[in-house]
């Protein structure tokens, strides 16, 4: 898992590190988007290294209340509602490598890999600062699940709505290629207004800078597993040197793609595909895991998590599989 995420998570960091420098530009024009983006880079790394991320988080997260927008875009557009929700409930399905990819990505970018090692680690770790070991209990984990419901409802509720406004907006305005986010961004312009325009570019500044440390920090969470290097956003970097300074290399490694000329749109496709193709083996390993009691104890899976976990395999396995079947048929 540490071999596939590096590649993947680092192509995130850069698609998104170039997304908030293209719309950074667009806002102040003067400045171009190269120095924006090792600005951004170099911001992240300060503020990463010097303070804990809950308290960051804590400040940024109220910038990515923007993505509301999304919500109410659709219907100030006049969209075809009747068709939406046809074809909502009743998708069409292609059999061709690039019906598939796109199904895959989607997919891998609503379950993640990373996200495992990240969730996991962050919750041990809020439990233990709080009660200096680690205790769980009912109301520790019915707070996890809530979190996580509300969390996924949320995050699917904007996917759906960002889908919804791409075709509403930009599709149906003849818009077919989008290779920038800040080509994304501006081409919102003269179709919704400039206050949307402006909303968007700040919810992508507000949302990279909340989603690159957890993207970095996870990934610095794998490897500080895997070869047991101390580890946490907690910590001072003294304390964790092999933690922070993966955590770096990662940062400058994802800067590196805006002088490479790597199109950050489909950087973000293909990290999504390499998400969706090695998320299975992950649930793989977590039904395992939540089924053994000599590891969970009394907290070991209910039948309904079973039955959601075996369905999700099965359906992101036989996606990943017909993916690698036409791409080289």
């Amino acid at each position: 898992m540490a071999i596939v995420s590096f590649p993947a998570i680092t192509l995130n960091i850069g698609a998104d590190i170039q997304g908030m420098g293209a719309v950074a530009n667009l806002l102040i024009p003067q400045i171009p988007t190269f120095a924006f983006s090792i600005i951004i880079t170099a911001l992240l790394i300060f503020f990463i290294i010097k303070f804990p991320y809950t308290k960051l988080a804590a400040i940024l997260k109220w910038l990515c209340l923007s993505l509301l927008l999304y919500i109410v875009v659709p219907f100030l557009v006049h969209a075809e509602w009747i068709r939406v929700l046809k074809s909502t409930f009743i998708p069409t399905i292609h059999f061709d490598k690039t019906f598939l990819g796109i199904l895959v990505a989607i997919l891998g970018t609503t379950i993640s890999p990373y996200l495992f090692f990240w969730q996991a680690t962050m919750e041990a770790e809020d439990i233990s600062h709080s009660t200096k070991k680690i205790i769980i209990n009912k109301r520790i984990l019915d707070n996890m699940k809530m979190d996580i419901d509300f969390g996924m409802l949320f995050s699917n509720l904007v996917m759906f709505f960002i889908i919804l406004t791409t075709g509403a907006v930009l599709y149906k305005a003849g818009i077919r290629q989008i290779d920038t986010v800040g080509q994304a961004a501006k081409a919102l312009e003269p179709l919704t207004g400039k206050l949307t325009y402006l909303l968007f570019a700040i919810g992508i500044i507000g949302t990279g800078f909340l989603a690159i440390p957890v993207l970095a920090g996870s990934l610095s969470y794998i490897l500080a597993e895997t070869f047991n290097w101390k580890q946490g956003l907690d910590k001072k970097f003294h304390e964790a040197k092999g933690f922070y300074i993966t955590l770096v290399v990662s940062l400058i490694i994802g800067l590196s793609m805006e002088f490479l000329g790597i199109s950050p749109i489909k950087a973000l496709i293909y990290t999504a595909i390499l998400y969706g193709l090695t998320a299975p083996v992950m649930i793989a390993i977590i039904l395992h895991i939540c089924n053994n009691k000599k590891v969970m104890g009394e907290f070991t899976n209910k039948r309904w998590s079973n039955v959601l976990g075996t369905i999700t395999l099965i359906l992101m396995s036989v996606a990943a599989i017909a993916l690698i079947y036409f791409q080289f048929k």
